[in-house]
């Protein structure tokens, strides 16, 4: 990147096609009533281009302001656009798709984020990164509610860095620099502020390389209510992260549960048993039966779900979509399920010879019964499940 102090200054206007081909760094600031404060970062944007040479522009997205803050802003020297979806994932995705450099810094219009400290974003660009995250390493008193300083972040944050391996300790932090190429891979989708999250997300899982700077986090100018609510944001950020994770949403869970399921399922196939001064019987065994079916219900839908997200170019394909690909087929599966559905309906069989033998009598083959309806419960699953699968396995023709 050229840093030339006699080129056209920043402040130029946006309008003009050669000058706009030549921008380096776009700011992009979402805006919805923010009059107290949008001119400042503006100015604070531009001035911070001018003096370190860089080319570039600031774009202010309104999102629906009442209050004067598009006149304040364009005042001040930005180019705004509008959006009339609203939400911040909108708000972002329309000011990116507008501007003209290769790099973008986000940030709020509130002043929040020190627009004089742009440096070492476009430095973490310059040097190969994909994104550049800011990470809120020093909050003044009352810049962050007390619950997303040490409930709502960390544990957002910790679930990425589990889940996805993202690095980073402030998933939600709302300055951030990437380039124009990966926010292109990254598909962003989301209108509302789990766009914070689908974008770290979808970096990590695309291989994207994500550094972390450290920033200040300043008390906000704005007036009035702050536009994050807490518990509806929190969960549409938990939600979102649970959806683009089978593996921690359905595998995870469902395997657990048909492991405690099996374990009485079998141990008390023999009759009952008893542990620790407890009677395990045969009630212990109807409960194992449910959560065994439960459990492989809950794993087969992980396995739909995974492999619907690789076909829809949701994330990259990851290992257990790589061993379903080297084993299964259809056949396979029917093969497999055709063998437990059989185990289940020869104990019935069984348990029906010796009842025929008995002169048709009492009954006590409770237990045998259970697990041959488990057994055949699952066989028939796991047939029908292959063939679902093997219909989403279908080779796609690729698009353009």
């Amino acid at each position: 990147m050229t840093h030339a102090s006699q080129q056209t200054p920043a402040a130029e206007t946006p309008d003009d096609a050669d000058a706009a081909e030549g921008y380096e760094v776009s700011v992009v600031l979402p805006c919805l009533n923010e009059a107290r404060t949008v001119a400042t970062c503006v100015g604070k944007a531009l001035q911070t281009l001018r003096r370190l040479g860089i080319r570039g522009e600031v774009i202010v997205v309104d999102n629906g302001s009442t209050d004067g803050s598009v006149e304040l802003a364009e005042r001040a020297g930005a180019r705004v656009v509008h959006e009339t979806r609203r939400g911040y994932g909108s708000a972002l995705m329309r000011g990116v798709e507008e501007a003209h450099a290769p790099f973008i810094i986000m940030a709020d219009a509130d002043d929040s984020y020190d627009l004089t400290d742009l440096e070492r974003f476009i430095r973490g660009l310059e040097s190969g990164a994909d994104v550049v995250m800011g990470a809120r390493h020093t909050i003044e008193p009352g810049a962050m509610r007390w619950h997303h300083r040490w409930i709502g972040n960390p544990v957002l944050s910790a679930m990425l860095a589990a889940f996805f391996r993202a690095g980073v300790s402030d998933c939600q932090c709302g300055m951030r620099g990437f380039t124009k190429d990966a926010y292109r891979r990254m598909q962003l989708r989301t209108v509302g502020m789990e766009f914070a999250s689908e974008m770290l997300i979808k970096a990590a899982l695309g291989g994207l390389r994500i550094i972390e700077i450290p920033i200040t986090l300043h008390a906000d100018g704005r007036v009035g209510p702050s536009h994050l609510r807490s518990f509806r944001d929190g969960w549409r950020h938990l939600r979102f992260i649970l959806l683009f994770s089978p593996t921690y949403l359905f595998l995870v869970p469902g395997a657990l549960c048909m492991l405690l399921g099996l374990i009485p399922l079998i141990a008390l196939g023999g009759g009952p048993k008893h542990l620790a001064g407890l009677l395990f019987d045969v009630h212990y065994m109807v409960l194992g039966s449910l959560l065994t079916v439960l459990g492989f219900q809950i794993v087969t839908t992980g396995i739909f779900a995974k492999v619907y997200s690789h076909a829809a170019r949701l994330y990259v394909p990851d290992p257990t979509l790589t061993v379903l690909g080297r084993h299964f087929n259809l056949e396979r599966g029917l093969v497999a399920g055709a063998v437990l559905f059989a185990a289940g309906f020869i104990i019935d069989a069984i348990i029906l010879v010796h009842w025929l033998e008995s002169g048709m009598g009492p009954l006590d083959a409770v237990r045998p019964a259970i697990q041959a309806s488990t057994l055949m419960i699952i066989g028939a699953q796991a047939m029908f499940s292959s063939f679902f699968l093997s219909m989403m396995l279908v080779p796609r023709r690729e698009e353009g």
